[in-house]
């Protein structure tokens, strides 16, 4: 796993729509093993990509760096339930934050009002960038995504 952004796979985000993904938006490059991690902010919602529900906790860490980057802490990832029981797992930057959501979410619970993950603390990293990506790195990226290589 790499230590910044917590990855087992180098190559493995963007998830969806890679390529529109690497082109369009502003990306968190890890200055460990360079993988890209979409920090751009949805202007719709005025949100970023890490302030998304994800399905699973192995998504919501590959999101996780791009928090703690913005916030300049260590964040963490709550497994959220609604009324039917769906789970499913958001980024918060503190628990006063996750309570905010919750008391604005009334059907939405957290069962231990703790992170099922963590990094405990935040640490800057050298050669970190946060920036668009040039045409060249982008096909690069996208062929050792392709091909697994990095992995």
């Amino acid at each position: 796993m790499c230590e910044e952004c917590y990855a087992e796979k180098s190559r493995i985000t963007p998830l969806l729509n890679p390529e529109d993904c690497l082109k369009n938006h502003t990306q968190y490059i890890c200055g460990s093993c360079g993988r890209c991690i979409c920090i751009e902010r949805d202007p719709k919602r005025n949100l970023q990509r890490w302030n998304f529900p994800f399905k699973t906790q192995e998504i919501a860490k590959l999101y996780l760096r791009t928090a703690d980057y913005t916030a300049k802490r260590a964040c963490g990832i709550y497994e959220i339930r609604n009324e039917k029981g769906r789970v499913s797992y958001k980024i918060f930057t503190n628990n006063e934050e996750l309570e905010l959501y919750l008391k604005k979410n009334t059907g939405k619970t957290c069962k231990n009002m703790t992170p099922v993950f963590t990094r405990g603390e935040y640490q800057e990293y050298d050669n970190t960038q946060v920036r668009k990506l040039t045409s060249g790195e982008i096909r690069r990226y996208m062929d050792e995504q392709t091909e697994g290589i990095r992995d």
